[in-house]
Formats: C-alpha cells, structure tokens, sequence
C-alpha cells in the first residue's frame, strides 16, 4: 500500500512539473514573438501629424544669388541678393519662400536627411516666367544648392547661392558704408568729348557721399540740407528708408547699391505701413 501510494504521489509531482515546464516555455515564446514583431518607430513617426521637424533650421537663409549658366551675349544681373525663408520641414512637406530681385514665390516640396545633412528639393508655382525649382542642402550652419530656371529659354538657366542664417531687426541707423561704390552702372547716357579728336563716351550717374552721411530715418531734413544734391543722392536715401525695413527691390538700379551691404536682408514687397512718421515725412 505504501509502495503505490509513493507511485502515485511520484507521478503527480512528475506531471506537475511537466505542466510548469510547458507553461513556462509558452510564456518564453510568446514574450519572444512580441519583441520580434516591435518595429522602432523613427523620431518623425512619433510626432503628432502636423508637428515639424527640425525646427532649428526654419528662417531666413541669405546670401547672393550668382549665375552660373546663361547667355553670355545677352544682359542680365550677374549676382542678386536672395533670402530663402524656411517656414516649417513636415514629416511630408517643406514649406518656404525665395525672395530675390522684387519677387517673393511661394514653393514647396520635399526632403531626405542623412547623418547631419538635410537635402531638399523644392519647387514654385510655375505661373511666373522667373519660377524654377531650387535644390539645396543645409550642412551645418550653411545653406548651399543650385537653383534652375523652369523656362530653359531663359537668359539665365541656373544659379548657385550658398546662404547663411540670418535674423532680421530693423535698425534706423543702418547707413550705407562709405567704402560702397557709388555708380549706377545701370542708367548711362552717351556724350561728346574732345581729346585731339570727337567720339563717343559712355556717362554713367555717381553718387555723392552724402548718402553714406545723412540719414534719412533718424534727421529730419529740410530744402537746404537736399537743395543742392543730385537726383541719384535724393533716390537713395530715399530708398535707403526702404531697405532698413527689407524691401526686396525690383530696379536694379537699387539693388546694386542695397545687394551689397551686409545688413540688407529683402523679406518684403511692400513696407510701407511700418515707416515711421518722420521716415514718411522724408
């Protein structure tokens, strides 16, 4: 009797054991098959829709804006100052703004980051005849593509900008440097000169250094301070009221003065409501 009751309680325990083992190892496997099946969702994927990315890299990218190919018998800007504004990098979209030479365009399109390089390619409407498609990469703290004109037919097919980051604050005592060349190289006339014989000469419009004295934001000015100026004086300090507040000129004849100085930075076609009184009264 003694003997079949050990048999019996030596095969519970035995089976019991067996159950243990069993359920353990289901419990293993399917622990196993959990972590199999878990994909790592990438940083853009656990944000909300909607949210952006990389904000760090939104707003205004400047530089000039030079051309690289084009036809060389044909007249044209050789380099232009632009600002590309980034306004926000999604999960599925760029959004953005160039503005160059009195032009603001609206674009749009894509982009592909790899290690600590974002590449980005975007596009504007098309509806305008200086519309293209840019294609850029930002790189550490520089902003750097190629530009290409939609109409192959254009005078200039591609450009090549490389922008750094810049942050725009109106300063009214923002002045043009007296280094600045004064020259409109874009307004000539021909004229007559006598030098042993007559020809014709080429006479193009200068500025006088007044302009990079008064200024015309903070001086109130009056007939005798203008009276004796030129014309081209009175234009640019004229326009020099504008460019402190980034409008982006379409004349050239302005943007060869306002292009090169390194606080002018275009984010506007009109500006007109932020002059102040006496910035309007001059």
């Amino acid at each position: 009797m003694k003997k079949l009751l050990f048999s019996i309680s030596f095969l519970t325990l035995l089976f019991s054991c067996k159950n243990d083992n069993t359920v353990s190892n289901n419990d293993e496997t399917k622990t196993d098959n959990v972590t199999e099946n878990v994909v790592e969702k990438t940083p853009e994927e656990k944000l909300p829709e909607g949210s952006q990315l990389y904000t760090e890299n939104n707003g205004l990218w400047v530089g000039d804006f030079e051309a690289k190919e084009f036809q060389e018998d044909k007249e044209f800007v050789y380099v232009n100052k632009i600002t590309i504004d980034i306004k926000g990098i999604y999960k599925e979209e760029v959004i953005g703004e160039s503005i160059v030479a009195g032009n603001i365009r609206p674009m749009n399109g894509t982009y592909t980051k790899q290690d600590n390089v974002i590449n980005f390619d975007l596009n504007e409407p098309g509806d305008d005849k200086y519309d293209g498609v840019f294609k850029f990469k930002i790189e550490n703290d520089t902003l750097s593509g190629i530009w290409y004109a939609n109409d192959k037919k254009s005078v200039v097919t591609e450009r090549q900008f490389k922008l750094v980051k810049r942050d725009f604050k109106y300063n009214p005592r923002n002045m043009i440097p007296k280094d600045q060349e004064l020259v409109d190289w874009f307004t000539r006339k021909m004229g007559k000169s006598v030098d042993g014989e007559q020809y014709d000469e080429e006479i193009y419009r200068a500025a006088s250094e007044k302009v990079t004295i008064f200024n015309s934001s903070t001086t109130k000015f009056n007939e005798k301070m203008l009276k004796n100026l030129k014309k081209i004086d009175l234009e640019i300090l004229r326009n020099t009221i504008y460019a402190r507040h980034g409008l982006t000129f379409k004349k050239k004849t302005f943007r060869q003065f306002f292009d090169p100085v390194s606080w002018y930075i275009p984010i506007s076609k009109d500006v007109s409501a932020e002059l102040t009184p006496l910035e309007n009264e001059n």
